[in-house]
């Protein structure tokens, strides 16, 4: 796939009188808004700058796939969730400056996550323990997208602007963005961004579906035409052929926001309101589509799978206040946001299944002033959702989820060896009205962990943990066909907490011209919630019951970049990132959709104005499968970027042509129940 990317700042440079010295401080890593500057026990992945418009998408799974540790669901092009430490769904947390994405997402493979990176400013990867701080979903790892919609400075300029914008030619996909900050006073800061997206059907290099899946439409060919079914083994050979394009990929997304914010010395307050809105096609995968009514003739359901597609929208406000404190607390934050989100499975143009949502999230969080190398923080945080499912294929009740919980993050370092602890305890509620069923639990979450600096540069670490998830309303209360993994999905409404013992070995180092890191983590889980097979069908489906049993997980990370050559107007960098996971449930059979190793690198080489980078990634074979899970090929990738920074080194502005997959080659990820 060849694409070009623009992307540039352009600013209105009125100074204000006063001085902005304490505006211009570096970004700190890890926000969250909650641990500015602690290490949350863990590091962290960063996706921003020149890095984040290379591996801009449209949706955030697919933009982070590259960052170590992290895979992607890769269900369609306008549907693409994190798969983290081979962790997804309801074991991830998707974030928006802080707070959660407050949609639908988690419930199916097909439901996008309303969040947009193409008005991201910093993509945050946040693993280990600690980040059970963001709730018990985040027992895999959190994603936090920042973004300025609620203004947290004052800018050094009166009008700052930013735009981005692309074209691909794997989809002949148009991509275009553009944000704006404008100062009014000394105090007063305004925000809007727009977003547009469109691309058509996704170009492959060879077969549409994999060859597992071509030798069974082959082998239900056979057997049609030995039965004397000419003209359905004549479709199942077409389909088993098929090859050029995903039929029924394509996209539609816009976004749109503003905000304002008031920033004083003692007080800060902000608001924003925003809309996402999207239609997009859900590729069809033989004997797994979307059902047609009972009566209809085969043949006519088979063209309404065909035409499957998702229309969707999400409006959502969210406020912010900071006190700014003397004595024992520095600050006082309250984040809050709330939403309204809908979205329909339309079958052709009739309206199949219709998802109603709406849902708030807030946090309260006292940061403590650093006394004698001892800081944190403590907060409470609120989550509400109300979740309806209308339609013939609507596999979870109508249900209502409400959840608190308390939390405490402490950091003590007065010389080399640092501590660090986290604590949280949760309350969650998950009610089904129709079925007058109810649960409650209690989860209680707990991590501690120690820092050694070897030197300035380097340090060495080890962590250990102790984390609970009270299950989701899917996994209580399911009971229908759920087009989106294949099955029909059977809920158990007993199912208690599940719970995990972690512990991560760490060692990092940066210096001047070579920052290294490298992680083995491990997790070993009572009462891991799955879907278990049963052998069972039901609406043409296979069974699957949600069920419990222990589970070892774990896994190796590393990540290093050195400066190879550093001349003066030249510089050559090199990098290198790999991963592993391995996942196996206490019967001794595989986790399903974990994915496979993995080694990529890359050099790049800064010239005047220009970059020049190129890269390959190489995935291994996945043949370590669940039972109902088919192998996944492995494959290499080759790409290969220049990029012209038009004004100069000083300025933003970027023009990047970036060649991904040179050699056209058939790379599908094990994650995605669509490969």
């Amino acid at each position: 796939m060849l694409s070009l990317l623009l992307a540039s700042t352009a600013v209105a440079a009125i100074q204000p009188e006063q001085s902005n010295a304490e505006r211009d401080e570096e970004p700190i890593i890890i926000t969250g808004h909650l641990i500015e500057g602690l290490d949350l026990l863990a590091g962290a992945s960063v996706l921003e700058s020149d890095d984040l418009v290379r591996d801009l998408d449209t949706q955030i799974g697919d933009t982070l796939a590259s960052l170590p540790g992290v895979s992607s669901t890769s269900f369609a092009p306008g549907a693409s969730r994190p798969v983290l430490r081979g962790f997804q769904g309801e074991r991830i947390r998707v974030l928006n400056d802080g707070l959660g994405s407050i949609d639908v997402a988690n419930t199916s493979a097909d439901h996008a996550v309303t969040i947009d990176p193409l008005t991201a400013e910093r993509i945050e990867v946040l693993r280990g323990p600690a980040v059970l701080i963001y709730g018990s979903q985040a027992i895999g790892g959190a994603v936090n997208v920042i973004d300025r919609r609620i203004p947290r400075t004052v800018p050094d300029d009166a009008v700052h602007v930013d735009v981005i914008g692309g074209n691909s030619s794997a989809d002949d996909g148009i991509r275009l963005g553009a944000s704006g900050d404008v100062l009014l006073g000394d105090n007063f800061v305004v925000h809007t961004d727009f977003s547009w997206a469109e691309t058509d059907d996704v170009n492959v290099g060879g077969f549409v579906y994999a060859d597992p899946l071509r030798a069974e439409l082959l082998e239900e060919a056979a057997e049609e035409f030995e039965e004397g079914e000419i003209e359905e083994a004549a479709e199942l050979e077409e389909l088993a052929g098929l090859r050029g394009s995903i039929p029924n990929s394509g996209t539609e997304q816009w976004t749109g926001s503003i905000g304002a914010s008031y920033i004083g010395d003692v007080v800060e307050v902000g608001a924003s309101y925003a809309i996402y809105d999207t239609f997009y096609g859900v590729p069809l995968r033989p004997g797994a589509g979307h059902h047609g009514e009972e009566g209809e003739e085969e043949e006519g359901a088979e063209e309404e799978e065909e035409t499957v597609s998702i229309d969707m929208r999400q409006e959502r406000f969210d406020g912010r206040v900071k006190l700014n404190l003397d004595g024992f607390f520095e600050s006082a934050t309250l984040r809050f946001a709330t939403a309204d989100y809908d979205h329909v499975e339309l079958e052709g143009d009739e309206v199949g299944t219709t998802f109603l949502s709406s849902g708030a999230e807030g946090r309260i969080e006292l940061k403590q002033r650093d006394t004698d190398g001892w800081h944190g923080a403590s907060g409470l945080q609120f989550y509400q959702r109300d979740l309806e499912a209308i339609g013939a294929e609507a596999f979870v009740p109508p249900n209502e989820t409400s959840q608190w919980g308390l939390f405490t993050v402490q950091e003590y370092q007065p010389d080399a060896l640092g501590v660090e602890g986290a604590l949280r305890v949760e309350f969650t509620d998950v009610e089904a009205p129709t079925l007058a069923l109810q649960r409650d639990f209690t989860a209680f979450s707990a991590a501690l962990g120690l820092n050694y600096a070897l030197d300035l540069d380097t340090s060495i670490g080890i962590n250990a943990s102790r984390a609970e998830r009270a299950p989701s309303a899917e996994e209580l209360y399911s009971n229908g066909p759920h087009i989106a993994t294949q099955a029909f999905e059977v809920g158990d409404a007993d199912l208690t907490t599940e719970k995990a013992w972690g512990g991560e070995l760490f060692v990092r180092h940066k210096g001047e011209s070579v920052a290294a890191s490298a992680t083995v983590w491990a997790q070993w889980f009572d009462d891991f919630i799955y879907l278990q097979g049963t052998g069972l069908e039901e609406d043409e489906l296979p069974m699957f019951v949600y069920q419990q049993q222990g589970a070892d997980y774990w896994g190796i990370e590393v990540e290093a970049g050195a400066t190879l050559v550093d001349d003066g107007a030249f510089q050559l960098r090199g990098d290198v990132v790999a991963d592993y996971v391995r996942a196996t449930l206490e019967d001794g059979n595989p986790v399903p959709r974990i994915p496979a190793f993995r080694i990529g690198g890359g050099l790049e080489a800064d010239i005047d104005d220009f970059v020049v980078r190129g890269e390959v990634e190489f995935v291994a074979e996945q043949d370590r499968v669940a039972a109902f899970e088919t192998p996944t090929d492995g494959y290499a990738l080759v790409g290969a970027s220049v990029g012209w920074r038009p004004f100069g080194e000083d300025n933003e502005s970027l023009i990047l042509l970036q060649a991904n997959n040179i050699f056209d080659v058939d790379a599908r990820r094990h994650a995605s129940y669509t490969k």
